[in-house]
């Protein structure tokens, strides 16, 4: 199975560079910039437009018609799976995504960090072959700039990493962090910020073997700098 990864593209898709061909395309949240449902109108007919075989999306902390209109967002992804703290399986692979981070600015889908993130991690099930979340867990792929390129933070979240350790899903794609973009396989994880930074960055491309679980990297974009 052959996997092409995006995030943060902020309704940028026409500048991003045609996508390679693949089984299943993975946007991993902050398609718009503003959160309203009309920003995601075109938003929705490129993915729609897409030639996948399967279409999985999650929200991010700029996607906030998730949140007021769930519903009518659905509908204009059209066959695309919106997974919200949900899974699917996809030609026998385990798909889990969910869009929550630790409070980030005043957005949408932000949560304190402790109690209440890692009850929505603990939702996370067992068996998950690739989890989506939009933001990162901590100390991988999280780097975060403030004040132009003079202040450089750690952003993910340690409940999210502590899950991930102990439910071990092969792989785990992210974004949110626009300068942590990069592929590291820790232990039986493979974990990759599939960022694009406004579509600057190019897509990630994976392949994941249904049988053995082996996560391969085909296409890991260079991260900004």
């Amino acid at each position: 199975m052959r996997i092409v990864a995006v995030a943060d593209t902020h309704t940028f898709q026409a500048d991003l560079e045609i996508l390679p061909e693949g089984d299943v395309f993975v946007h991993a949240g902050d398609l718009v910039r503003d959160g309203r449902l009309e920003e995601f109108g075109p938003v929705a007919a490129w993915i729609r437009r897409l030639p996948f075989r399967h279409k999985v999306i999650i929200a991010g902390n700029h996607d906030g018609f998730f949140e007021s209109d769930l519903e009518a967002s659905q509908k204009l992804l059209g066959d695309a799976h919106y997974l919200q703290d949900a899974g699917i399986v996809l030609d026998g692979v385990h798909f889990w995504g969910s869009p929550w981070q630790p409070a980030y600015a005043d957005w949408w889908f932000n949560l304190p960090r402790g109690i209440s993130l890692a009850e929505k991690w603990r939702l996370i099930p067992t068996g998950v072959d690739v989890l989506i979340t939009h933001g990162p867990p901590f100390g991988i792929g999280d780097r975060d700039e403030e004040d132009g390129w003079h202040h450089v933070d750690r952003v993910g979240c340690r409940d999210l990493l502590t899950r991930i350790e102990r439910v071990k899903p092969r792989a785990h794609l992210f974004g949110h962090t626009h300068v942590g973009g990069g592929f590291w396989q820790i232990g039986d994880t493979a974990y990759s910020n599939v960022t694009t930074w406004e579509c600057e960055r190019a897509a990630t491309v994976i392949d994941f073997d249904p049988v053995t679980k082996v996560v391969t990297p085909v296409r890991i974009p260079p991260p900004r700098r």
